[in-house]
């Protein structure tokens, strides 16, 4: 058979233009991301974020984290921690590489500068070149980190590889916090947590800026941090918990883990000793610290104000001096609180008499002295701070006691309990939680101005806000969640935003947002219907 010699020549134009066509593919495959981000919802603006920052500039050309994307610090060995925590984040959501180098153009940069940004300020500037986060300290570069996490998708907080783009929307923020003391409390005597409860715990909280984990480690119920000179304080009086379940205590090396953990997120450890009174776990485990040397059996329920320690007793001391020594040196923080709330079985003078001579042993062991409001009723010392958890209701008489102490140099940390005690029900439905202070659902739990809360206390004596949680009806971290979130967000925009910066119909919007990355974060919050959410 002849050949047909003209069968390559037809074919061939056909092969040219099927390879030519898929070229043009892979180039438009390449070009695919940039071209489905352009279709793709705009990226969140730079004022869609909790705390509300002190000032925006929106502008310019968003930046798209790539996998070229490099993180860049500068020589500070903590300046790249934080760097490799943003790092850590971003690398489970993105699948990307980013690695951390050091300086050079575009990325992600994060810089220590002198700038006025306080002890804990930032500055964020982003544009197509790259995102800088600038501060003064390591601190202010990880809460600069916690805004550019929640100003990319809430996808970003998944722990496998997702699909971007990942853009941060173009402009600048500067950022600084309203008070120095941002706290929430975890009452783990009620019932006990573990280490890796609590470090779930600390990471949520230092997503919103939070930088003081007030830890409630005795009361009624159970004593949780071991104490060397007085071990049955933690072996008996830890044992147990409310409703007679099983307790638990911190070993010293459990709690220096607590306590490097919430460095490492920027926290400060506040350890709370409640004295005199909310002590039968310490009466119950010497009978020498009581008045008639017998001591009461272990308590598991929720009654407060029948335990006292015996104020007269030279032992008292002794037992007050060794516990405080202990639990200072563990802590490297500036605060020890002492209690001092629902002291009703201790006499008038001798409550006085008590902090008089507790005071001062704080002080000899390096810390500053924290106590409930009930202190105002008392002496405090110098540079001590009460903490009030008053109500609305509470009797003009209470309110300008701590009034008083507050214009004559007391610092206030503000903790209403009809507004941020995280442990009240929402609404009568709510499936855990007390109603002794009232119903508080979340706009109620937002809406109020620290700084103009109680009359007659000058806005420089509040330090700060924080948002306590006790435990008589939570038993696991998902209790903890539900009945935080969503209110400790609007605790932490509290302590940080300006005042001129709150207000409900935008902290709503702005709540709602955070709704899908609480999801993805596995954060089992109450989904209340004051709040637009997402659907699901």
């Amino acid at each position: 058979m002849r050949p047909n010699h003209g069968t390559t020549p037809r074919i061939l134009p056909h092969l040219l233009a099927t390879l030519l066509l898929a070229a043009v593919g892979v180039v438009a495959l390449d070009a695919a991301p940039e071209a489905r981000a352009a279709t793709q919802a705009p990226p969140i603006p730079l004022d869609r974020v909790i705390p509300a920052p002190a000032s925006v500039t929106p502008g310019g050309t968003p930046y798209r984290i790539t996998r070229a994307t490099r993180v860049r610090v500068d020589g500070s060995a903590e300046a790249r921690r934080v760097g490799a925590y943003l790092a850590g984040i971003l690398r489970r959501s993105t699948g990307y590489p980013l690695p951390l180098t050091g300086h050079g153009k575009g990325g992600i940069r994060l810089r220590l500068d002198k700038g006025d940004f306080g002890a804990e300020g930032y500055r964020l500037d982003s544009g197509a070149g790259g995102v800088t986060l600038t501060a003064r300290t390591p601190a202010g570069l990880f809460h600069g980190v916690q805004t550019l996490r929640q100003l990319l998708p809430p996808a970003v907080e998944k722990k496998t590889a997702q699909r971007g783009p990942w853009r941060i929307a173009g402009g600048t923020v500067q950022d600084r916090p309203r008070y120095a003391y941002r706290g929430a409390m975890l009452d783990v005597s009620r019932h006990f947590f573990t280490v890796a409860q609590v470090k779930r715990y600390i990471d949520q909280l230092a997503l919103y800026k939070v930088n003081a984990l007030h830890l409630h480690l005795s009361d009624d119920q159970g004593w949780r941090i071991a104490v060397d000179s007085w071990p049955r304080l933690a072996t008996y009086g830890g044992a147990n918990e409310v409703g007679g379940g099983r307790g638990g205590h911190y070993t010293k090396a459990d709690y220096r883990r607590i306590v490097r953990y919430a460095a490492s997120r920027y926290l400060e450890v506040v350890p709370e000793i409640d004295m005199p009174g909310h002590t039968n776990a310490a009466l119950s485990s010497y009978a020498e610290l009581n008045c008639d040397g017998v001591a009461p059996p272990p308590y598991t329920g929720t009654k407060v104000g029948f335990s006292s320690l015996c104020v007269p007793k030279k032992i008292t001391y002794d037992f007050v001096d060794d516990v405080i020594r202990e639990l200072a040196a563990l802590t490297p923080g500036r605060y020890l609180h002492i209690g001092g709330d629902e002291a009703h079985s201790t006499s008038h003078p001798d409550y006085v008499t008590f902090m008089d001579r507790v005071q001062p042993v704080v002080a000899r062991y390096g810390k500053t002295v924290i106590g409930w409001h009930q202190l105002t009723g008392a002496r405090p010392a110098q540079g001590a701070l009460a903490q009030y958890w008053g109500r609305d209701r509470t009797g003009a008489a209470e309110k300008e006691q701590v009034a008083k102490a507050a214009r004559n140099g007391t610092g206030l940390i503000l903790s209403p309990a009809d507004h941020i005690y995280l442990d009240m029900k929402y609404t009568n439905d709510s499936r855990i939680g007390l109603t002794w202070a009232g119903l508080v659902e979340v706009r109620r739990s937002y809406d109020w101005n620290p700084g103009a809360y109680l009359a007659g206390v000058p806005d420089s004596a509040v330090r700060g806000v924080e948002a306590p949680l006790w435990t008589e009806t939570v038993r696991d971290s998902a209790d903890i969640e539900y009945l935080a979130f969503p209110r400790l967000a609007g605790a932490a925009e509290l302590g940080w935003s300006p005042a001129e910066r709150l207000g409900w119909d935008g902290y709503r919007a702005r709540l709602a947002a955070q709704g899908p990355r609480w999801d993805n974060l596995g954060i089992r919050y109450y989904r209340s219907p004051q709040v637009p959410w997402p659907a699901r």
